[in-house]
């Protein structure tokens, strides 16, 4: 059975659109008398609607193809520019509207003077933003933390999306700064891939660097199943997803399957469970209780699971509890600001706590904002994570 495609939907998106346009033009009119303007504005926005919907009629046979990635791009950076472009004119339009006035030309030439520095800002974010790799180091401290464990170090990257890399130098920078943190344990979570395990064929090498004196541990993530295109069969699709995980055994990771190991340290034990994507939304494969079947109630628990929701639905209230969860999936929206002060990206409308440290009845989390990208090919004020959390043992929990 064919899916339904409903029409209101879209036609409020297309009014909106022609309205936001519509104000675009006025304020571009204010300083352009010329006869050519509206037609050429218009031209533009129509060739630029006319080849987005081309690409994703012809994205479920042709994939995320380089006219998609070109159109959705330019569509992507038009559509914000618009809407800070019509911001300004508003605030313009409202002082008109108390003054009297007409519309000032030099407010308007400011607001573009403003678009050309977004503009500029998306291109950093594509051509460098992508690959300016950041270390994220929190010190945790836990009460029952093991004292032999005390200032034990754990390196998180998340989110890797080999599909999406070109640049074999700058990401090796970012693996140089992995082994750089020299931390006993290594930790991958979640989404080694866009969509099939071929993409990561080429970026062994680089990986399968990383190595821990505690070892190398891996969990899936929502991307690595398959999920988002189409396959023969079901045969087909399962042997991806086996060929992803012979790869992260190529990579030295041990993937963990809803299970768990023991991490031993003179006599003192921690244990580190990891389990299959489970996701609002995104696929609730998971199984927490079986992860954690072969640990007992005072065991020193991490969980490696890769999508933070989880944690609120399930880790934080389980009955054994679970000190440390590393999580990613969320990868900030690769778009935001976090800087004087301010924590801010679009993803915040979908997940309260997007990134960094939280904690909840001595249960923390931390959300790593992904090492790769996917979807816009960059980054802009959100930039790609390498966490390092070092253990600390404490009479009180902090």
């Amino acid at each position: 059975m064919k899916r339904r495609i409903s029409v209101l939907p879209l036609a409020i998106i297309a009014i909106l659109l022609f309205v936001l346009n519509w104000y675009v033009l006025s304020g571009i009119r204010t300083i352009s008398s010329n006869s050519f303007t509206t037609p050429l504005f218009w031209g533009f926005i129509a060739l630029t609607t006319a080849a987005l919907i081309y690409s994703i009629i012809r994205m479920r046979d042709n994939g995320m193809d380089l006219l998609f990635k070109i159109t959705t791009h330019v569509f992507l950076i038009l559509f914000v520019t618009e809407v800070i472009f019509s911001a300004f004119l508003l605030l313009g339009d409202i002082y008109r509207l108390i003054t009297q006035g007409p519309r000032n030309v030099y407010w308007v030439e400011f607001a573009l003077l403003i678009v050309l520095l977004v503009i500029l800002i998306f291109i950093y974010g594509i051509v460098k933003g992508k690959y300016a790799y950041r270390v994220i180091k929190h010190t945790l401290f836990f009460e029952d933390l093991p004292s032999n464990f005390d200032g034990f170090t754990i390196t998180q990257i998340s989110d890797i999306h080999a599909g999406s890399f070109k640049n074999p130098t700058a990401v090796q920078k970012g693996i140089d700064l992995v082994k750089a943190q020299n931390s006993d344990l290594f930790v991958f979570t979640g989404d080694l891939v866009n969509n099939k395990a071929e993409e990561i064929k080429p970026w062994i090498d680089h990986f399968k660097q990383v190595k821990a004196p505690y070892g190398q541990f891996s969990v899936l993530g929502n991307h690595d199943y398959g999920d988002y295109v189409p396959w023969k069969n079901d045969a087909e699709k399962n042997a991806n997803l086996q060929q992803l995980k012979e790869y992260h055994k190529e990579l030295g990771y041990k993937l963990l399957l809803d299970e768990d190991v023991t991490l031993h340290k003179d006599g003192q034990k921690i244990v580190l469970a990891g389990v299959e994507n489970w996701g609002i939304g995104f696929g609730e494969r998971g199984d927490l209780n079986k992860a954690l079947a072969g640990t007992e109630l005072n065991d020193f628990k991490i969980l490696l699971s890769h999508d933070p929701s989880h944690w609120d639905a399930e880790v934080v209230k389980h009955p054994s509890k679970v000190h440390l969860t590393l999580s990613g999936h969320t990868h900030g929206m690769q778009f935001g600001i976090e800087a004087f002060g301010i924590k801010w990206s679009p993803v915040k409308y979908r997940y309260a706590h997007w990134a960094g440290i939280t904690s909840r009845n001595g249960r923390f989390l931390n959300i790593n904002r992904g090492f790769g990208f996917l979807g816009f090919s960059g980054r802009i004020g959100i930039w790609p994570e390498i966490t390092v959390i070092e253990l600390k043992k404490s009479s009180e929990i902090s």
